[in-house]
């Protein structure tokens, strides 16, 4: 390398390390604008982040939101239908085959009912009152309605639209429950049976009867 060259060089270097003259004014003005940057810079980043805040706190308290409250919101209850509401009947009756039964233990009993002319009122009927013996007239029982006869256990129903029936021991026929109907729209169990069932049933019990007597009478009746 020639003398002049390296000179050259050397001269170059020592110029680049000498640093240009600011006055103490001009450093003091550069270093406000950095402060400033700064600051905007801090202000900015703050506005973001309140700003992603703020957007999380609406998603959660929105009623549409998907927000833990809202994930974890019941379900709407479903509205009960006034059937679904009932209680379970405590005895069941059914007409056509001469039937009733216990529901607690399945026990079956046969009865007799009121015939085509008189037929027992069905549906959903209730105990209303009850007695260990009553007078009625003989058309209650398949017997000369200008006579009374002496019924024992008498359990008095109501139905919702106001019809009335019982459940009563047929005294003056034992055969007739389970073979043909006579009463005028009562129901006739057999004297053992209907005391069985009054010491279970109550006041308010319910009862749910439900088909009609056959057409023909199964065995006749005294008085069919």
């Amino acid at each position: 390398m020639s003398d002049d060259l390296d000179t050259g060089l050397r001269e170059l270097a020592r110029s680049a390390e000498r640093l240009p003259p600011v006055p103490g004014a001009g450093i003091r003005h550069l270093a406000e604008r950095r402060r400033r940057r700064r600051r905007r810079g801090a202000i900015a980043a703050l506005g973001g982040t309140a700003a992603v805040a703020a957007v999380a706190l609406a998603l959660v308290l929105s009623p549409g939101g998907a927000g833990p409250e809202r994930q974890q919101e019941a379900p709407a209850a479903r509205p009960t239908s006034a059937r679904s509401a009932q209680p379970a009947p405590d005895v069941r009756v059914d007409l056509s085959t001469r039937e009733l039964v216990v529901v607690a233990d399945g026990r079956g009993m046969p009865v007799s009912s009121g015939g085509a002319n008189t037929p027992t009122p069905t549906g959903r009927l209730t105990v209303v009152s009850r007695t260990p013996a009553a007078l009625v007239s003989g058309a209650e029982v398949g017997r000369p309605r200008d006579h009374r006869y002496k019924v024992l256990w008498v359990i008095r129903l109501r139905a919702g639209d106001g019809r009335t029936t019982a459940l009563f021991g047929m005294t003056t026929d034992e055969t007739a429950p389970g073979a043909f109907d006579v009463t005028s729209g009562w129901i006739g169990l057999r004297t053992a049976d209907a005391k069985w069932l009054y010491d279970r049933l109550r006041t308010g019990s319910v009862i749910t009867v439900q088909g009609h007597a056959p057409a023909a009478a199964v065995g006749g009746g005294p008085f069919a």
